[in-house]
């Protein structure tokens, strides 16, 4: 140990605090070894996916080490998004340090300390929001979760002595320990301040595939080249980083440096415990942001930030493992003959579990109206409750059209995992990867407790819709090895997987909807019902505060923008009808009159009535009319020759 505190003293800029140092006498010699550390901030998630900042200062902090870590700080609940849980009269929340994972260590490097000439940093520590003596966070939920898996799996295991001969593991007395491992794939979109996208030339590079895995230049290079090198230093282990499907090539301007940047790009790291990797995404999503900007470019985490093009999405890994007392460590998915099975038994039991209750996860992973818009058939975005699993057990392959996919390497059993497509970078991670797994469980004690073996299983999971059953749901069906979106029709679609919600109000109603599947979210007391409540009053406010106040005036310029452009002297018979559909299609949108209100008014009366099932439907038909609109206007546009000082365009 003391090598290890040596190494951490010696280092001219700390960038992260493993768990052995989080205690009085080594968090003090540490932190006084490196001075420009000046601030403490505790980092809790509320249900919202907020995180809280304050700077606390350090000497503060080393008055009294022990009881700050104990008992946190005290703050006023109505500050984070705990709704009807920190009320008025009830709204103390503690923050509580979570000395069980890492800590992160924030620099400015905007302000350099001048005694060290290092930049002034914030020692981050994630941490828990307690409210009447129970953490009532996102971080909460997954600390439970976990908890929660591990012991119900260990008590599987003692019981049915079958798993363990599955696994390959002669006793129970051999396991130390079950442990959920995630990781996430991050895309996002970078582009110069101020520059709009051009829709058309965006998809047709995206069509023409000019920009997937194309090489970075300039400050775009620049700026992923210096945050993977950061990211080693932080300990993340960063695995890749590299140009996605969407963005055009950028100018170079009158300076010799690149300008009109719009790219996308994507980074991965490598995998950890669920906790651990929650707070890494969280953490590396804001330090991305923070490094662009110091280049000149503006980062944004939006799922779907340009209509037309590709979204970003944050394909969440998931699995399982058990370590042995001899520190051998085994796949709790994977099966002793990789090429024989696609996954064991409790392989199967997850993966089942997973798609059979996906509707009540849902409502976690996609919770805005940005993540709506980027599920939309042909951009490999994943809508419908379906898997894949491969061709055949010995050769793994992938399938990017469903939900989920199984990822296995035959020589690495180690690898084998789930990979669920449907999250965008701002969705909660905690919650969603915690519904996930209480799914999982669901599926692997009923395939556990019937004993099937594999091959059962593999046969039950592959039914067609009608079939009924032991486990799945008779009238759907749950594994398709073909191309979701090609070799299926939307009605065809709808029928075997089930019709995806289209609109967050949709997608929140499932908990309503599936009263028996809302059960798996309260067992081991991971949920409650207070937690799922605030959260589905948190995510209907957003929502209608998006509509209202971003959405419909957003599409009120666009209507407005859609502006008559010919000349009569240069007019034809096309021009006229082609103005004539615009011109109607802008009135239905957004001009009352005494007798028919527009489509905007309806909307906003809608959700003011609180009927939010009509405001609903009216925003699936506001968008389609956006849509149509602006193509609309782009044909229209085309065949318009413009007089600017007497030359025509």
């Amino acid at each position: 140990m003391k090598k290890e505190i040596d190494a951490l003293l010696s280092e001219a800029m700390l960038y992260s605090l493993p768990t052995w140092t989080h205690n009085k006498d080594h968090l003090t010699k540490i932190l006084k070894a490196h001075p420009s550390i000046k601030f403490v901030s505790l980092v809790g998630v509320d249900l919202g996916g907020n995180n809280t900042d304050e700077k606390i200062p350090i000497s503060l902090f080393l008055e009294d080490v022990e009881e700050f870590l104990k008992v946190g700080v005290q703050t006023d609940g109505s500050s984070v998004v705990l709704h009807e849980i920190a009320t008025l009269n009830n709204a103390k929340v503690d923050i509580i340090p979570d000395v069980d994972v890492n800590w992160f260590v924030d620099y400015n490097y905007d302000y350099i300390d001048e005694e060290t000439g290092y930049p002034i940093g914030t020692l981050r520590i994630p941490s828990f929001l307690e409210h009447n003596n129970r953490f009532v966070d996102s971080r909460g939920v997954l600390k439970r979760t976990v908890e929660h898996f591990q012991k119900c799996v260990m008590s599987l295991l003692h019981k049915h002595p079958h798993l363990l001969e599955e696994l390959g593991i002669s006793s129970k007395d051999d396991i130390e320990e079950v442990s959920l491992t995630a990781a996430t794939e991050l895309e996002f979109w970078v582009k110069t301040p101020e520059d709009h996208a051009d829709e058309e030339k965006l998809s047709t590079s995206q069509i023409l595939k000019e920009q997937y895995w194309k090489r970075t230049k300039g400050s775009v290079r620049t700026a992923l080249e210096e945050t993977m090198l950061l990211l080693e230093k932080y300990g993340f282990e960063p695995e890749m980083g590299h140009k996605e499907v969407g963005g055009v090539t950028a100018k170079i301007a009158g300076t010799g440096k690149l300008n009109h940047v719009m790219e996308q790009l994507e980074i991965d790291w490598k995998y950890s415990t669920a906790l651990q990797a929650a707070d890494n995404e969280l953490f590396i999503r804001e330090f991305i942001e923070e490094t662009f900007e110091r280049h000149g470019l503006e980062v944004t985490f939006r799922a779907k930030p340009i209509e037309g093009v590709a979204g970003s999405g944050k394909h969440t890994h998931m699995g399982a493992s058990i370590k042995l007392k001899n520190g051998k460590v085994k796949n709790l998915f994977a099966p002793l003959n990789m090429k024989a099975d696609y996954v064991n038994s409790i392989g199967w039991g997850a993966l089942m579990g997973l798609l059979k209750n996906y509707e009540i996860i849902n409502p976690f992973v996609t919770a805005t109206n940005d993540a709506f818009n980027r599920l939309k058939p042909g951009f490999e975005a994943p809508v419908c409750i379906v898997a894949s699993v491969g061709h055949t057990s010995e050769s793994p392959s992938r399938n990017r059209t469903v939900l989920v996919g199984l990822v296995r390497d035959i020589k690495n059993p180690l690898a084998t995992r789930y990979e669920l497509r449907a999250p965008n970078p701002h969705s909660n991670t905690y919650l969603y990867v915690s519904a996930s797994y209480l799914a999982m469980l669901e599926g692997i004690e009923y395939a556990t407790s019937q004993k099937l073996t594999s091959k059962e299983l593999e046969v039950e999971f592959s039914k067609t819709a009608g079939e009924e059953k032991g486990y799945l749901e008779r009238d759907r069906c749950y594994r398709s090895e073909e191309d979701v979106f090609e070799d299926y029709t939307e009605e065809e679609r709808n029928t075997l997987f089930g019709r995806p919600p289209a609109t967050v109000w949709e997608n929140l109603i499932a908990f309503d909807n599936y009263p028996e599947k809302m059960k798996i979210l309260y067992n081991g007391d991971v949920f409650d019902s207070s937690l799922v409540h605030s959260y589905k009053i948190a995510t209907l406010s957003q929502w209608i505060t998006e509509l209202t106040g971003r959405i419909i005036p957003y599409d009120m310029r666009i209507v407005r923008n859609c502006k008559k452009l010919h000349e009569e002297d240069v007019v034809t018979d096309i021009d006229v009808v082609n103005w004539e559909k615009i011109n109607a299609l802008r009135t239905y949108l957004m001009k009352d009159s005494l007798t028919c209100k527009s489509l905007f008014t309806r909307i906003r009366d809608a959700l003011e009535a609180k009927d939010y099932g009509l405001a609903s439907s009216l925003q699936i038909e506001m968008a389609n009319k956006i849509l149509q609109l602006k193509a609309s206007y782009i044909v229209y546009r085309r065949n318009i020759l413009l007089e600017i000082n007497g030359l025509y365009f």
